[in-house]
């Protein structure tokens, strides 16, 4: 299928091939009839793809501060190719669709949809979507599909007017008439309100005065505060909404001179925040920032899980949002087609793109029509759900039952940024690469030569050339991966963890054991890196206990992000301190025979430290804390022994002290082992070595790593 992306890099817009995207139990499949383009959130995105390095910078001060903080712990090289991977990750661009319901997923029937229903959605612009059904909402059967793609930004519109809470017969002012604004003005109105319109644009003012309102033309020079005065009888306006897009601080000044005492500003659109306390203070001013759409809105649960909010305690979720506006479109309360200023045949959406970016003309809605003969037909583009497709860019190698042939599942920022970087200096056929949406996938595939890009991972693990399966995908999804890629014959490389349960593992275990030759690796990449294995040949000349101390600076996750979902991610023990269990493990050279944890008791749930006892006599001791500075290393090991010690910093620097012929070894740039763990892994299968990490080490730290997280 076919998909408009960015380059966030450059600000090229560009009309793509990719996979139709894999629908989930809990979503819908939709052929787009047509799609809207948000000309204001579009076009900020295109002016921030094409600005320079310095100019994104000053557009984006919080992200100076990261990459500076970045920088200090990491170094430089490894946070500029960071920051250049982020910028390569193509965007999918566009929310608001309006299609038909070709697919749903088995656990999506609960929610009243069928398939052929219409359906307005906030999919990109492409040719088929697949969306949560919270975010969808019944195209009733009097409003057309151009019409109804409107819907996303009546809904942002419609959520703006219900914080700042309009009665009958109040006086309201909205800067701003691009397609928000102009919806704004004709919600305001239904509302009963007098409303003034701002804008530079005569056309857009011109439009906002056949809906009913009056405006100010700022381009001929018009005075707003004195319309404001007059049009509010003196006493101030009761609010205003701010849905302008600009950098200036003057929309939301003059929106506190113009309202009265105790008057509303909410703002929609983005415009600079200098506040006047003063003013605020002595006219006792309310100030809200609205969230897109309405409740839900970036909640996970809401969105992907599909748990809907109790319609007695919030009346206006944003699908209900949706609901209400296509209600009153039927009404003819919202009337949108004076704002469509020009229409594409998605073929030619670059062309709109073009207009945009120049701003050759003016220009207000842009549809774009995905079947120019009715742009309502069900039964076309069926060669849109193609879920693999041949790479342009592929590097394809003659087949060598010998040599590994690699598929990757997973195609996000960490494999991006690591494991490809890694597998390419290898000497191994990329064939297939797997992806949910088929974006990154697609991207990726081409940047590093694979064959093909999919978003069915059955076809990785079904190809009978494919003998070596790489599995980068969210925790949960690991267990099955692995299981399936055994059963089928293949190598196994899983980023950690290996599984979410002892259940899981068993099972995993089984698996291997029928499947005999096969390598299993889990990314526990920190036992490759180089300082620790120069730390491993340096203690391994004393036939001492040792006594180790693993200080990791791990910083906060928010408490809603998916690693803390049991059923997601497993929490943070399973997901990253079984890299540091398996590093101590791995320098004691020992079997881990006890193991217990403290957690600091303060509803901190990241903060917490574990003891090791090891057969040989050593201890271990992992601190794992969240509420460091993110100026001190992440990553610290100390090693004591013999009267001697060892202390690694961030994988950049180490000391001995008291070590013969040894005092430190510092690198230019950070190194944990990604590199040489993935040579190794495609070593092993093209030379029938054993694996680089035997699997009943994987088996034992996987094992204490989920006993520690389920205490």
């Amino acid at each position: 299928m076919k998909q408009i992306l960015q380059d966030l890099k450059s600000g090229d817009t560009k009309l793509v091939e990719v996979p139709c995207p894999r629908i989930s139990s809990n979503h819908l499949c939709i052929r787009t009839c047509k799609s809207l383009i948000s000309a204001g959130t579009e076009r900020m995105l295109i002016d921030f793809g094409r600005a320079g390095y310095i100019e994104k910078a000053r557009q984006q001060p919080d992200k100076v501060k990261q990459v500076i903080q970045k920088i200090q712990t990491d170094g430089l090289q490894p946070t500029i190719e960071a920051v250049r991977a982020k910028l390569e990750q193509p965007m999918a661009l566009g929310y608001c669709n309006a299609g038909v319901v070709t697919d749903m997923g088995s656990d999506a029937l609960r929610y009243g949809f069928k398939i052929g229903d219409r359906v307005v959605s906030n999919g990109p612009h492409a040719e088929m979507v697949c969306v949560p059904p919270n975010l969808c909402a019944l195209i009733p059967d009097g409003v057309g599909n151009e019409d109804a793609s409107f819907t996303v930004l009546g809904a942002i519109a419609m959520q703006g007017v219900r914080l700042a809470k309009p009665t009958m017969g109040e006086c309201f002012v909205v800067t701003g008439l691009g397609l928000v604004g102009l919806l704004t003005v004709q919600l305001l109105r239904a509302n009963g309100c007098r409303v003034l319109g701002i804008d530079f644009n005569s056309q857009k003012c011109a439009l906002a005065r056949s809906f009913g309102a009056e405006t100010v033309d700022l381009s001929n020079g018009e005075d707003p505060l004195g319309r404001a005065e007059k049009i509010s009888r003196g006493r101030g306006v009761d609010g205003v909404i701010l849905a302008a897009t600009t950098k200036s601080n003057e929309p939301v000044q003059q929106a506190t001179v113009m309202c009265r005492k105790r008057g509303r500003i909410v703002l929609v659109g983005v415009t600079g925040l200098n506040l006047s306390r003063d003013i605020f203070f002595k006219k006792e001013i309310s100030f809200q920032v609205s969230c897109s759409y309405g409740p839900g809105r970036y909640d996970p649960e809401y969105e992907e899980n599909g748990n809907d909010y109790p319609v007695g305690y919030v009346r206006w979720t944003e699908q209900r949002n949706f609901e209400a506006v296509l209600d009153l479109m039927t009404e003819g309360k919202i009337d949108v087609s004076p704002l469509v200023s020009h229409r594409y045949r998605f073929e030619d959406a670059e062309k709109a793109y073009s207009l945009i970016a120049e701003n050759k003309e003016a220009y207000i809605g842009i549809v774009l029509n995905y079947d120019p003969e009715t742009g309502d037909s069900p039964d076309s583009g069926i060669e849109t759900a193609r879920k693999t497709i041949e790479l342009k860019n592929r590097n394809k190698i003659s087949f060598d039952g010998c040599k590994p042939t690699v598929g990757l599942i997973g195609a996000g920022d960490f494999t991006a940024r690591v494991i490809l970087p890694a597998m390419k200096k290898t000497e191994v056929r990329l064939k297939t690469i797997a992806s949910s949406g088929g974006v990154s996938g697609t991207h990726l595939g081409n940047k590093f030569g694979f064959e093909e890009s999919t978003t069915d991972s059955e076809i990785i693990l079904s190809d009978p050339e494919i003998n070596t399966v790489f599995i980068t995908t969210r925790h949960n999804s690991h267990f099955r991966f692995v299981l399936e890629a055994l059963n089928a014959g293949k190598h196994v490389f899983v980023e950690k963890p290996l599984c979410l349960s002892i259940g899981e593992l068993d099972k995993i275990c089984e698996a291997h054991k029928s499947c005999g030759s096969k390598v299993v690796l889990v990314g526990f990449n920190r036992r490759f890196a180089p300082h620790i294995r120069k730390m491993k040949s340096l203690i391994s000349a004393v036939h001492e206990p040792k006594a180790m101390i693993m200080t990791v600076n791990a910083g906060m996750i928010p408490i809603d992000h998916w690693t803390h979902d049991p059923a997601v991610g497993g929490g943070r023990i399973i997901g990253e301190v079984c890299h540091f269990i398996d590093l101590l493990r791995f320098l004691a050279g020992s079997e881990i025979v006890s193991y217990e944890k403290m957690k600091l008791e303060s509803g901190t749930r990241d903060t917490l430290s574990i003891q090791l006892g090891f057969a040989d006599g050593s201890i271990g001791t992992v601190h794992y804390f969240s509420i460091g500075h993110k100026r001190f290393p992440k990553e610290r090991l100390e090693i004591f022994c013999a009267g001697r010690i060892l202390q690694m910093d961030n994988f950049r620097k180490l000391r001995g002290y008291g070590w013969p012929n040894f005092k430190k070894m510092n690198l230019f740039r950070q190194n944990k082992g990604h590199e040489e763990e993935v040579k190794q892994f495609i070593d092993s299968i093209k030379d029938g070595k054993s694996a680089p990490i035997p699997f009943e080490e994987i088996v034992e730290t996987t094992k204490i790593s989920l006993n520690l997280a389920s205490d």
